[in-house]
């Protein structure tokens, strides 16, 4: 049974769950592997436990686990009689507390980390901790002083991160010990995820969860000594303290130092030989991906909340892969005649999708989503807001605008696209990464609170919306006392006393019917308040902005804006658009996605090794670029041109996969590690199948490979169908039996078992309105299935691209140009349907239902 207590859960310090390994397994955000690799580590476990008990003897790590929900999760290893310890109200809300940040230059201390670019690093700057970044120059220095390394990973919006900073990293007393007896690093987990993705699987391995931030202790080779992640800094309810967790690894690498490294050494070989799993075969068996898919839906299905929408319980986080699956799922119902079924995985998602829009996870004053949940009706939310959920978010929701065909979806999607355009966008079309949960109340507060800058006052509102601040008040169930009471899990110690997060209760039309306004003048009204609210928000300190770019995430965005510039023309005329949506002309997403793949194409690629870098910021990281910076570029790049852009983003895509293959491939055990292998101080090398918050990069290749291979013919095309095939053999045992932890794997699977995938060839010139026409028809009806290749004959250098990789386009385009039209063929099967030169027509012939086999 899951167990509140108020000592730390997720992004604040009064929500703790703790839940045993059955239930944590199976739990989206639960680490796939972890029971897997703690019966693969029992024997190094064994001396782990040891230590972990020499530095609490009440902490028995195969007791009670504290399992890692979400990014900022705190960690410990517990007793099951401190599952009933208590902190105090004010002790939570200065928990919750941290500095403002401060425009003085004046600073007592100044560490190695006032070198780097990150944000992340830039924060412990002026720790008195004498930190170094991930670097031979620490290593030497550890090898040097023969001292462990005190590793300390986080990323610049996380909650928890600046909790432990200002507890433990700004003590002197703290810093003493750290500087005396350890080699401390830095590292931005967003900046180094494979340093990262060593040392959180070695955690979740032994302990069974992890999070943000990651403390781990290493030998001075890197290899992990114990770990967890947030440390208080002193004992309480018989955990130890940050202080004393110092001086007991302190005493241990003194007098059990051969045990330590004997046991940290043998984890890393166990784990990397658990990690980088080869295929048996080059193909999975007959059936498993049909069955795959199927024992998938009916998990997500079973898990589903029928009252509040989402898969699982509270807290509750916008899984998009989850909603992919489904609706993937559904249209293989749908076109199967199974119509019951179909209507069934639609109706959990669409329900989903509109409790996620109108509740308090939504920023309906600013556009975008934040992050999680803490309850389960979607109501209080952590509001740091990511990147990389805003763009798979947008994409679900034109899905459910292409099947539905209800604006509702539309405008939804348009209100995430908005929000990153102006808000999250740089000055060269470069798009950030992230926002934090926590800002001032007030300029010159010397603290920071999450959510300050989003929540409300009955007050605030009745000031600034003067006699419509009633209809809005009734609209977003905002209370004289605060509206945080919806669940007692949203707000349980009262963090939120008096404020008021958005949310939407009732139906808008029953809301307007009962003013007597028509529903369109309720929206005006609606969308006026939220514009004034805007106008006094942006006068409040904002949260800090984490302006590092990152490729993977930017692939995401790339993605969304691309479909978008298409799948929205199927707006009705006349649809009306209030605050904070634009409301602009679609193409101008496509804009927005061709600028920010030209910002990485300028900035993060060398065109002479063909190769990425990981992140920009003031510059190029030093990391190289991984796994998912090729594999989410490259799907973002492949919609960047199936939905209008030039054919240079399609070449250039072929070339990106052309140098993931040389990286990355293992060509003898299928399937793609997640970092280069060319960094000694980076232990593991790891085959991530795992589709999270984020896509695993295997999940999102494998459905790269199938695209491409319909795009190009004759041994490419086989190659690349061949790699997907012996990718997806690798984690056959993980798609028999553990399918909801690789929902978009799944969807992979099944989408390789299709004999023949649909294509849609467009013929004409690609700068007239007919063509824009066209090719938002070839992209109406939600098909995942299908590929859309767009050719202009008149380009010589463009027929001659087609001619080396698939002379039959090139043909099909010589065969069917007409000068003054668009002309549409769809083939399957290696037949074509007759030409089509009206958007209407093509709709109508990519409706059709497929013939029963």
């Amino acid at each position: 049974m899951a167990k509140f207590r108020t000592s730390c859960f997720s992004s604040r310090p009064n929500r703790t769950l703790f839940i045993t390994t059955k239930l944590a397994s199976s739990h989206p955000h639960f680490h796939p592997h972890s029971s897997m690799l703690r019966t693969i580590l029992r024997r190094s476990a064994t001396t782990t436990a040891k230590f972990s008990s020499f530095i609490s003897k009440d902490c028995p790590c195969r007791s009670t686990l504290l399992v890692s929900f979400c990014r900022p999760l705190p960690f410990f290893v517990v007793s099951p009689r401190s599952a009933v310890a208590r902190f105090h109200t004010h002790q939570v809300v200065a928990m919750a507390e941290r500095p403002a940040e401060t425009t003085s230059t004046s600073h007592k201390f100044t560490n190695r980390l006032a070198a780097e670019h990150s944000p992340y690093l830039l924060q412990h700057a002026h720790n008195p901790v004498d930190w170094y970044p991930w670097g031979e120059e620490a290593f030497a220095e550890a090898r040097r002083r023969d001292v462990p390394i005190f590793l300390s990973i986080g990323y610049s919006t996380c909650h928890w991160c600046h909790v432990m900073e200002v507890e433990s990293f700004e003590d002197e007393g703290v810093a003493k010990l750290l500087n005396d007896w350890f080699v401390s690093i830095k590292v931005d987990r967003e900046e180094r995820p494979d340093v990262d993705k060593v040392y959180m699987t070695f955690v979740q391995a032994l302990y069974g969860g992890g999070g943000w931030p990651l403390s781990v202790f290493l030998s001075p080779d890197l290899k992990p000594l114990m770990g967890g992640t947030y440390f208080p800094p002193d004992d309480n309810y018989g955990r130890p303290g940050f202080k004393t967790i110092l001086r007991k690894v302190k005493d241990a690498w003194d007098n059990k130092r051969e045990m330590l490294i004997k046991s940290g050494a043998f984890a890393i070989e166990q784990l990397s030989e658990a990690l980088s799993a080869s295929a048996s075969t080059n193909k999975l068996p007959d059936g498993l991906s049909q069955n795959a898919l199927q024992l998938c839906a009916e998990q997500l299905s079973q898990s589903y909340d029928s009252r509040y929408g989402g898969f699982g319980s509270a807290p509750k986080f916008p899984r998009p892969v989850e909603i992919q699956l489904m609706l993937y799922h559904s249209k293989k119902m749908e076109d199967a005649g199974k119509l019951d079924v179909a209507k069934e995985g639609q109706k959990m998602v669409l329900f989903t999708l509109q409790c996620m829009a109108k509740g308090g996870i939504h920023d309906h004053v600013g556009g975008g989503f934040h992050r999680y949940s803490v309850d389960e009706r979607w109501h209080v939310p952590h509001f740091e807001k990511m990147l990389y959920d805003q763009g798979q978010l947008a994409n679900v929701y034109l899905d459910a605008f292409s099947i539905t065909n209800d604006v509702f979806y539309s405008l939804v999607s348009r209100d995430i696209l908005d929000y990153l355009r102006r808000d999250m966008i740089g000055p060269e079309g470069e798009i950030f990464s992230a926002e934090d949960a926590d800002s001032a109340e007030h300029e010159g507060a010397k603290k920071k609170k999450e959510g300050a800058f989003y929540i409300w006052t009955s007050k605030e509102i009745d000031d600034i919306l003067g006699e419509r601040a009633t209809l809005f008040k009734d609209h977003y169930y905002i209370k004289q006392l605060g509206n945080c009471d919806l669940s007692g899990m949203s707000d349980p110690h009262n963090e939120f006393k008096g404020t008021n997060v958005l949310i939407e209760l009732n139906d808008v039309s029953a809301l307007a019917s009962k003013l007597g306004l028509p529903t369109m003048k309720y929206l005006d009204i609606l969308g006026e308040c939220k514009q004034k609210l805007f106008n006094v928000r942006s006068k409040r300190p904002r949260p800090h902005l984490d302006d590092k770019v990152i490729v993977s995430w930017n692939g995401l965005a790339i993605s969304s804006f691309a479909r978008a510039s298409k799948v929205l023309k199927g707006e009705t005329d006349g649809t009306k658009f209030h605050f904070p949506i634009v409301g602009c002309d679609p193409k101008e997403y496509l804009e927005v996605a061709d600028k920010a793949a030209t910002f990485i194409r300028r900035h993060l690629y060398n065109e002479q090794t063909r190769r990425l870098q990981h992140s920009f910021r003031n510059g190029p990281s030093k990391a190289p670029g991984f796994l998912d910076d090729y594999a989410f570029l490259i799907s973002g790049l492949l919609d960047l041109y199936e939905f209008g852009g030039g054919i240079h983003w399609l070449v250039w895509a072929t070339e990106l996969q052309n140098t993931q293959d040389e990286v990355f491939l293992d060509r003898e055990g299928g399937g793609y590690f997640n970092t280069p292998g060319e960094d000694p101080s980076v232990l593991l090398r790891v085959k991530e199948d795992h589709d999270g918050a984020e896509p695993s990069g295997n999940s999102v290749s494998a459905i790269n490979l199938i695209r491409l291979a319909s795009m190009v013919a004759g041994s490419r095309s086989d190659y690349y169908r061949q790699t997907a095939e012996h990718l997806l053999a690798v984690f056959e045992t993980r798609l028999k039996d553990m399918a909801m932890a690789v929902p978009l794997m799944c969807c992979a699977a099944d989408l390789i078992s299709v004999p023949s995938r649909k294509q849609v060839v467009l013929v004409g010139h690609r700068e007239s309105s007919e063509f824009d026409n066209m090719l938002a028809a070839a992209h109406a009806l939600y098909d995942p299935n299908r590929t859309v290749i767009h050719i202009d004959p008149t380009k010589n250098e463009e027929m001659e691209i087609w001619e080396d990789n698939n002379s039959n386009i090139a043909l099909m385009a010589k065969n069917n140009y007409v000068p003054d039209k668009v002309v549409a063929l769809v083939c399957q099967n290696f037949t074509c349907s007759p030409p089509v030169t009206d958007p209407k027509y093509l709709e109508a012939l990519l409706s059709k239902k497929p013939a029963a086999v």
